[in-house]
């Protein structure tokens, strides 16, 4: 499993707060999703080894929580809240115009691999829904032309940063 050195101290570090082993799945698995982006079936079988566990409990803990992704996501991850004060404030055609702009349906990784787009349940802001979360930051009462202007701001970046 390819991690920085310094996820795998954290690991070895973050089990010693537990009494029981198997009770360290969730932390290990959030330290391995923010240096890998996702949650492997590598690493599911590399948790479930560092705890004494059989894959399948550490892969019904994946799979239970939404907030774990299996499959690799885009550099930027827009977030759009679909429960309901912002479904009827117009999440779901906010939604669309992400899509639209970025020409990549939800929980697909934009052709250029820079975006992906989910629907998500709640973001603790229903009074200013529609509600959308881009990386860590949180964008409010959102509709379809402040969707264009935050996929131009992503877009601009896009061409601003240097090639690799």
């Amino acid at each position: 499993m390819n991690l920085k050195p310094a996820t795998f101290q954290q690991i070895d570090e973050v089990i010693t707060h537990y009494p029981v082993k198997r009770s360290a799945v969730l932390p290990l698995l959030h330290l391995i999703q923010e240096d890998a982006g996702f949650i492997s079936n590598e690493a599911i079988e590399w948790v479930a080894q560092k705890l004494e566990l059989q894959p399948i409990n550490v892969y019904e803990v994946v799979t239970f929580y939404p907030m774990f992704r299996q499959q690799p996501i885009g550099r930027h991850h827009i977030k759009v809240c679909r429960t309901l004060s912002c479904a009827l404030t117009g999440g779901y055609k906010v939604c669309e115009q992400f899509q639209k702009e970025f020409d990549c349906a939800t929980g697909e990784v934009s052709a250029d691999g820079e975006v992906t787009i989910e629907f998500v349940e709640c973001l603790a802001s229903c009074g200013t829904g529609p509600v959308v979360m881009i990386d860590d930051d949180l964008h409010e009462k959102v509709d379809c032309d402040q969707a264009k202007k935050l996929s131009d701001q992503i877009k601009s970046a896009v061409q601003a940063r240097p090639k690799s």
